[in-house]
C-alpha cells in the first residue's frame, strides 16, 4: 500500500477541488509514492498523535484539521505545530489533512453532525453547483419543545453545556446544522425552514435572533469530530483487511476544556 492509494480513497469520498481556496486540504508531509503499513485517524495533527502512530504501527495520519494551514515562517520546536511537522518528517510519518472538502461533500461533517443528533430527509444547507456544499438541515422524527431539543443535541454531542440564544416558545422540528465555525449560514438556516441551527465558534451579536429561531453554540470539536469515524469507515469499506485505526485519546482531543 503506498500513501497515494489512500488518498485516492480519500479524494473519491471528498475531492480535494471542493476546498476552499484559502484551505490546505492534501498531503502535508511525505510522498505519494511512500508505503504505507497503518493509517492512523485522528482530528488535529500534533506531536502526541504522531508519537502515537509511530507506537501503533501506522506510518500515515489522516486528520481534518490540516497540519500546515498558514505559511510556516520558522521550526521551532517549542511551537506545538512546529513540534508535529518535525515529529512527522523525523519518524518517516506522511500525513494528509481532508478539512473543508469533506465539510463540504454530501455525507461528510455536517451530515455526520445531522445524523449524529437524528436527523432524517437530509439536505445540504448552502448547495453549490455539482450539489456539494456547507452544512446540512433536516427533520426531527417528531416535534419537540425548544428546550428538550438542546438537550437532545447535548446528549447527542456528549457535552456538558451549549451557548444558545433566547429559546423559541413553539416546538422545534426542523434544524440546520454546520460542524465548526458556521455564523455564515445563518440566513441560510432561516431560508431552509430551520427552527434551530447548531454550529460552533458563535460570536456575542450573532445570538441575537428573530423570534422563532434560534442558534445554538455546541462547540467546535463537538459538532465536527464524528467525522472521523466516517473516514475510518471510508478507509475500511475500501480496504477491510488494512491496518486502520482511530487516536486511542480522540475523546480528549479538544483544546477546548470546561472548567
Amino acid at each position: 500500500m503506498k500513501v497515494k492509494d489512500i488518498i485516492a480513497v480519500i479524494e473519491e469520498f471528498a475531492p480535494a477541488r471542493l476546498q476552499e481556496g484559502y484551505d490546505n486540504t492534501g498531503l502535508q508531509v511525505g510522498s505519494p509514492e511512500q508505503e504505507v503499513h497503518g493509517l492512523l485517524i485522528g482530528f488535529d495533527c500534533t506531536a502526541a498523535l504522531v508519537e502515537e502512530a509511530v507506537r501503533r504501527g501506522c506510518d500515515m495520519i489522516l486528520t481534518h484539521h490540516p497540519l500546515i494551514y498558514h505559511p510556516i515562517k520558522n521550526l521551532y520546536p517549542e511551537d506545538p505545530g512546529a513540534a508535529a511537522v518535525i515529529a512527522a518528517v523525523k519518524n518517516g510519518v506522511a500525513v494528509y489533512g481532508c478539512h473543508t472538502s469533506v465539510d463540504k461533500t454530501p455525507g461528510g461533517v455536517s451530515f455526520a453532525l445531522a445524523e449524529k443528533i437524528g436527523l432524517q430527509n437530509i439536505e445540504v444547507l448552502s448547495p453549490e453547483e455539482g450539489g456539494a456544499g456547507f452544512g446540512a438541515v433536516g427533520d426531527l422524527p417528531g416535534e419537540l419543545p425548544a428546550l428538550q431539543a438542546v438537550a437532545l443535541v447535548k446528549k447527542a454531542l456528549g457535552t456538558p453545556v451549549v451557548r444558545c440564544s433566547a429559546p423559541i416558545q413553539g416546538p422545534v422540528d426542523r434544524i440546520a446544522v454546520c460542524g465548526g465555525s458556521g455564523t455564515s449560514l445563518i440566513p441560510a438556516a432561516r431560508k431552509a425552514g430551520a427552527r434551530m441551527y447548531v454550529c460552533g465558534d458563535i460570536s456575542y451579536h450573532y445570538f441575537f435572533q428573530p423570534e422563532g429561531f434560534m442558534v445554538v453554540d455546541a462547540g467546535h470539536f463537538e459538532t465536527e469530530v464524528e467525522i472521523t469515524k466516517v473516514l475510518l469507515s471510508v478507509i475500511r469499506k475500501k480496504f477491510p483487511t488494512f491496518v486502520s485505526l482511530i487516536s486511542e485519546n480522540i475523546g480528549k482531543a479538544n483544546p477546548v476544556n470546561y472548567l
